[in-house]
């Protein structure tokens, strides 16, 4: 049975006023509020028609409705209107993503950060899976007689520094020498390939020419690359749970921070979703714990690739067009500002 234009408003009604207000609603309050020319009695039994069809539930506390799962969905798929970014706040997102333009990781924990304060949800951010990524340099910085720093570059952006301890002092021009013996061994190969190739031995001679310095540092190398392999996870606005009504109970915010605290199975729940804007709500989610909350994730591209995710997790009570409006806005930004370096760099 399909739902009449009258229900339709209705329920959109409930929907609107309860993102709001986090207040159940009854019939008489909805009649002032519609302008619609009926009485409560007909909203009444509107929205009696509309609990037995499963879009309205009763809580035992309130004579008043709420909308369920169903009808987040309803609203998300048919009702919910096109939230239209003010040019003002688009030019803040603009001028705040781009403001620490120098390393992936920052760009997307600064993302994370900026989505948080946006949506006062919270927010997280995964960098890209980069098996298929390049190495562009290697680079080995001197500290002091017995200290380098080891420095990955790769073709997205992707920075690691690591710092190593040398068993013995090294020589500068070795270390030059080695950096530039890495680069181009290496240099374009993805780093799982790297991570398969015999890299001793076909370091062989060099390991000859450098002595010990060079047995030092590959076998950390190695290790660096397999860190670089994994995804990180950034989160903000852990605490903003504390501001929203649902969580006001303390046991529900504790199920909750225990929840994302969970940071590898968070983050596979993540990698494993769909490309493109995704909202899954409620009982639509697959992980149990995960059964009371909304989760609104995007894809964000990197050196063409559409593979990083950004997005917001928090009570099925959201308001869905704006938050939506403001991921969609955030990950064609980014995706259009990796374009962009990636263009800089091939022109220089």
């Amino acid at each position: 049975m399909g739902l009449s234009e009258r229900k339709l408003k209705i329920l959109q009604a409930i929907i609107s006023d309860f993102i709001n207000s986090a207040e159940p609603i009854g019939s008489r309050t909805l009649s002032k509020k519609l302008e619609m020319g009926i009485s409560s009695a007909t909203i009444r039994n509107e929205m009696s028609d509309l609990e037995e069809m499963g879009y309205l539930t009763h809580p035992h506390t309130s004579a008043g409705r709420v909308p369920s799962d169903k009808a987040y969905r309803l609203y998300v798929n048919s009702l919910m209107e096109k939230y239209v970014l003010p040019e003002n706040e688009k030019q803040k997102i603009s001028q705040k993503l781009l403001s620490k333009f120098d390393e992936l990781d920052k760009v997307i924990a600064n993302a994370a950060g900026i989505l948080s304060e946006l949506t006062n949800l919270t927010s997280f951010a995964i960098t890209p899976r980069i098996n298929e990524n390049s190495l562009k340099y290697v680079n080995l910085l001197p500290v002091d007689d017995r200290t380098v720093i080891l420095m990955l570059v790769t073709e997205a952006g992707k920075i690691s520094n690591t710092t190593l301890n040398l068993k013995a002092p090294y020589a500068k021009d070795k270390l030059e020498f080695l950096s530039k013996v890495m680069t181009m061994n290496y240099k374009g190969k993805s780093l799982s390939n790297i991570l398969t190739l015999d890299i001793i031995k076909n370091f062989e001679t060099d390991i000859e020419a450098m002595g010990k310095l060079a047995e030092n540092i590959m076998p950390n190398f190695l290790h660096t690359l397999e860190n670089m392999l994994n995804v990180e996870l950034y989160m903000d606005g852990l605490t903003n749970i504390f501001s929203i009504p649902e969580y006001s109970d303390i046991g529900r915010a504790k199920l909750f921070l225990e929840m994302i605290n969970k940071k590898k199975e968070f983050t596979d729940i993540l990698i494993n979703r769909d490309s493109g804007v995704i909202i899954t709500i409620g009982n639509e989610n697959t992980d149990e714990v995960m059964r009371d909350c909304s989760l609104i994730t995007a894809t964000y591209c990197v050196d063409g690739k559409c593979v990083g995710k950004l997005g917001v997790i928090g009570p099925t009570r959201m308001n869905y067009g704006e938050v939506t409006s403001i991921i969609e806005y955030m990950t064609d930004n980014l995706s259009q500002s990796f374009r962009l370096t990636e263009g800089e760099k091939d022109e220089q």
